[in-house]
């Protein structure tokens, strides 16, 4: 039975490590009176050591909810820029075209998240961050992007480069 358990615990442990990166916030704006605010937060990515992306989006306050009424909507305004901020290490990370998500955020009480998919484009090099919003009913075609090269830089694959 303690078998069992310890076995268990290490396969949620060991999938820890495919979690969306973790957001920490370093800058807030303020926008307006009513308390609207521009939230700036760091972004590691979890598949590739020495990459941070800052990601920047509205935050609506309680305020502005209780004059206008729309409880659930947040504009999808986002954007993002990634660098290099220390040696890149990368791991084992999906390398077909849709690539892999990040990061994701809820940005409304049910409907809404803002998510950064990475996609390596082999041809030239370079690690792509795409910042955009997911939608229940439909996505929203407001996004930005960011990229890495990799080029003439010291990178190390955990597999080898493909």
């Amino acid at each position: 039975m303690r078998m069992i358990k310890l076995t268990a615990a290490a396969a949620v442990l060991s999938g820890l490590s495919f979690l969306p990166a973790h957001a920490d916030e370093v800058g807030k704006v303020g926008v307006d009176w009513v308390g609207n605010d521009i939230v700036v937060e760091a972004v590691t990515d979890p598949g590739v050591k020495g990459v941070t992306c800052h990601v920047t989006y509205f935050d609506r306050s309680l305020i502005d909810r209780l004059h206008k009424g729309n409880w659930f909507e947040d504009p999808s305004n986002n954007s993002i820029a990634c660098r290099q901020t220390g040696p890149i290490e990368i791991g084992d990370i999906n390398l077909s075209k849709g690539g892999e998500e990040v990061f994701k955020q809820g940005r409304s009480l049910i409907w809404k998240s803002l998510v950064v998919n990475r996609i390596y484009d082999k041809e030239n090099d370079t690690l792509i961050y795409l910042a955009h919003s997911r939608q229940v009913v439909n996505g929203s075609a407001k996004m930005a992007i960011s990229t890495v090269p990799l080029f003439n830089q010291q990178v190390s694959w955990k597999n080898g480069k493909p």
